[in-house]
């Protein structure tokens, strides 16, 4: 009789985490029928602590519980939302694969089901991102942006269930809404190239211990080329720029008609002083793409407002 391999895939326990290790499967094992796939659930920081804002948690909240795993071999995959991991891999660990990148915009939801210009003056919306809440205030300074936690469903009930009603909407990543099927929600899915999405948004990262070769060459088939491209892009201007949990500052790349774009913002808390570029040319030149964005924005004021935010590097809520 022969042994099937086991390979431990951990993850996350929430529904959305579940659901983006589910699809990750859905790909692995027909490719691999003489594997064996045991999904590991690794509850971390995050899901822990579901009332301090995440910035306060900083980066890693939801990683690194999932790191301590692979080193101590109790999984051999991890399976994380790219746009928590920080731009660093550590020696130990590497980025086996990403996947083809989900929506990568954010949306809107809202009780009214209106779109964004129609929302009332003075309407609650609910994030604990200071990029989403710098551009929402950039966009209309007479929203109230309230701080909200807890998964994509939670976040969901807040809005459209709850009795009084404590939030009138909330900024969501596509990706997750997508992923647990509750696009039905959506009010508006926002222009990436002017509500600008984190870093990695969109992407599932696959996490293995750089000396498991075996698991790495197994998540050959589901890593793709553009994500690797566009991601490449975003995570070199983010570690140009450094930037604190506190920063509000997204970038997001997209290849079109053979040419990279990569789009950025940085800006104060309220959204009153933001920089934003735009820059193209060549995917192969992803890396060098991010560095000459950061730089030309660093140049023209963001270098202030990343001295005023105090923190590590930029972290935001886990919904895609």
């Amino acid at each position: 009789m022969v042994t099937r391999k086991l390979i431990r895939v951990g993850t996350r326990g929430s529904t959305l985490a579940l659901r983006q290790t589910e699809l990750v499967l859905q790909r692995l094992k027909p490719a691999w029928p003489d594997v064996v796939f045991e999904v590991v659930t690794v509850t971390t920081a995050g899901d822990r602590d579901t009332t301090t804002p995440v910035q306060q948690l900083g980066v890693g909240a939801f990683v690194t519980e999932v790191e301590k795993a692979l080193a101590d071999r109790r999984i051999d995959i991890g399976v994380h939302s790219y746009k928590d991991l920080p731009t660093d891999t550590p020696r130990d660990f590497k980025i086996a694969a990403l996947t083809e990148r989900e929506d990568p915009r954010d949306v809107l939801v809202n009780r009214w089901n209106s779109r964004f210009k129609a929302l009332p003056q003075g309407a609650r919306v609910g994030t604990s991102s200071p990029r989403r809440r710098a551009q929402l205030l950039s966009m209309s300074p007479k929203l109230k942006v309230i701080p909200i936690r807890g998964n994509v469903d939670t976040r969901l009930k807040k809005c459209l269930e709850e009795r009084p009603f404590q939030y009138d909407a909330v900024v969501l990543a596509a990706a997750g809404l997508a992923r647990i099927g509750r696009l039905d929600v959506v009010a508006e899915f926002l222009d990436p190239t002017s509500f600008v999405p984190a870093v990695g948004q969109g992407i599932i990262a696959l996490e293995t211990r750089t000396s498991d070769v075996f698991a790495a060459s197994l998540l050959k088939v589901v890593d793709d080329a553009e994500s690797r491209i566009v991601a490449t892009a975003e995570r070199s201007f983010l570690k140009e720029v450094g930037g604190g949990c506190l920063t509000p500052l997204g970038a997001f790349a997209r290849i079109e008609q053979g040419a990279l774009g990569v789009f950025a913002f940085i800006s104060d808390p309220d959204g009153r002083r933001a920089v934003r570029d735009v820059v193209s040319g060549p995917p192969a030149d992803a890396a060098q793409l991010g560095k000459i964005l950061a730089t030309r924005m660093l140049d023209r004021g963001a270098r202030k407002l990343l001295a005023e935010a105090p923190g590590e590097e930029s972290a935001e809520a886990t919904d895609g």
